[in-house]
């Protein structure tokens, strides 16, 4: 190879080694194993219809979920930089306990956008919107501060209601639920909960607000890898049926609900 073209391969490796570093992809996260890498999944070109009953949820990825009504208005939840969905969302709620579950630059398209939490600092936030056949409010939390002292108010959880159906995604939660929070959750049909263990509720925690809630459908979240989710199953299989599914889209309506409590495993992307 003569010195010419030597130096032009060596450019070229050089080039591709720097835009790779440059690579808005490989930002890190205050959270482990939560990477933009994590939002490579696309909708199918051609989807069916859903009925008037019925609603989509689809698993993009860390605690995004995108909740689609039978009238085409679709929410994504805890809405970031790093794990996006395709597409603009309706409405986008977000949590500001980790950079992964809020947006400092949201899509201007979006015609709702819920934040867990007063940024002025004034109290808890309070959201109850609705927007074509979806209905969104929140239920405030408290968070951990980084220097370990309580945040009050500083998240909350987001109810979705389509129809006869009630979501709940729990957000970042830190800490069990009270009776308050019960009574202002309400009945729920669908619950979107994190299951890492130790920067949201531990895991024991976190069956005893399943078992509180008694949801006929329990979707795991916020989990880093498959170790941290088979420990939450492992100690879960004696309470409720699990179901593991390859798609992570499911479609769901009252009739079609379980008879008893089930937990359905998406898999994240």
């Amino acid at each position: 190879m003569s010195l010419s073209g030597f130096l032009l391969r060596g450019g070229l490796v050089l080039a591709a080694l720097g835009a790779l570093l440059a690579s808005p992809a490989r930002a890190q996260s205050d959270e482990p194993g939560c990477r933009p890498e994590m939002a490579s999944y696309r909708l199918p070109i051609q989807r069916a219809a859903l009925a008037k009953d019925e609603v989509r949820l689809t698993f993009i990825g860390h605690a995004t979920f995108v909740i689609e009504t039978p009238g085409g208005v679709k929410a994504a939840t805890d809405y970031n930089d790093y794990v996006r969905p395709p597409g603009i969302p309706d409405i986008a709620t977000m949590n500001k306990a980790h950079s992964t579950h809020y947006s400092n630059r949201p899509d201007p398209g979006i015609k709702q956008l819920l934040r867990g939490w007063d940024p002025a600092g004034a109290g808890p936030a309070r959201h109850d919107v609705t927007l074509g056949d979806m209905r969104v409010r929140n239920v405030p939390t408290n968070i951990r501060s980084y220097s370990g002292s309580t945040d009050f108010d500083g998240n909350s959880m987001f109810v979705f209601e389509i129809g006869d159906l009630c979501i709940a995604h729990l957000g970042h939660l830190h800490h069990p639920l009270e009776p308050g929070h019960l009574r202002a959750l309400g009945r729920v049909d669908i619950v979107l909960f994190p299951v890492d263990g130790s920067y949201t509720l531990d895991q024991e925690g976190m069956l005893d607000v399943l078992k509180s809630l008694q949801a006929k459908v329990m979707i795991p979240m916020h989990f880093f890898g498959g170790g941290t989710l088979n420990r939450f199953l492992a100690r879960s299989q004696d309470l409720w049926p699990i179901e593991r599914r390859d798609s992570p889209e499911i479609v769901l309506s009252k009739a079609t609900l379980p008879a008893k409590p089930t937990i359905i495993v998406l898999p994240g992307h």
